[in-house]
């Protein structure tokens, strides 16, 4: 009609993405300002076995830009930038970051650490061709799970994969987080955006003769092209 001015679009704001509970950060803050990386119970100065049968069966292309979530003090990152991969690394713990840094100064190596929430991923979506997961999921609160699927699969490029390790409920006799998740729970967490091809329950090693023996699950996955229904 004349004289009617136009209407505008109006602006959607991106959803705001939930982020770990602050407690989580001071903790975790707290364990490696506290205690020696070299000191903790989980850390090792090899690669996990799951990354390496990884590089070794050409889960990722070579190359590849892969992100590390919990890396830690960057192990299994390092690893993976000495095989060629264009690694991220991603901790909640600055403490950590800053050692993973130190490791790879003194290696030579070029490895993007940085200190970030799993919730709140500094990368642009579909940025990675691939990603690994060794012990970060199972310290995730489970009202958050939900959250971590969709941010990992946003970052992630269709037909990724993604390489998972976590100790489940089913193992109590393994000192671990509290936030246990089961077989089950893990599949009914990840299953909507996430194809599993294979799933293996592993004896834990031992490092010394005092360790407790237990087991651990390990999965490979792919970030599927388009999302399934969530499972109730």
């Amino acid at each position: 009609m004349p004289g009617r001015r136009p209407t505008r679009a109006r602006r959607t704001r991106p959803a705001r993405r939930p982020g770990l509970p602050r407690h989580l950060h001071e903790r975790w803050t707290r364990t490696y300002t506290e205690t020696a990386y070299e000191a903790l119970p989980w850390f090792s100065a090899d690669p996990a076995e799951w990354v390496v049968e990884g590089r070794e069966g050409r889960w990722w292309p070579q190359g590849a830009r892969l992100l590390d979530i919990g890396c830690g003090a960057g192990t299994n990152a390092l690893y993976l930038a000495r095989a060629g991969y264009r690694v991220s690394g991603i901790d909640l713990a600055a403490p950590a970051i800053e050692a993973a840094r130190r490791r790879a100064q003194q290696e030579g190596l070029s490895v993007d650490f940085r200190a970030a929430d799993v919730l709140r991923l500094p990368f642009g979506d579909a940025t990675f061709a691939g990603a690994l997961d060794i012990g970060c999921f199972h310290t995730i609160p489970p009202r958050l799970r939900p959250a971590y699927r969709r941010e990992l699969a946003r970052v992630l490029r269709p037909g990724a994969t993604f390489a998972l390790s976590w100790i489940g409920r089913e193992n109590e006799g393994v000192p671990g987080p509290p936030h246990r998740p089961s077989l089950e729970e893990v599949t009914r967490a990840l299953e909507a955006q996430f194809l599993f091809h294979r799933v293996e329950s592993r004896d834990r090693r031992r490092r010394k003769a005092s360790d407790r023996v237990g087991s651990y699950y390990v999965a490979r996955l792919e970030r599927r092209r388009s999302p399934q229904p969530v499972r109730r």
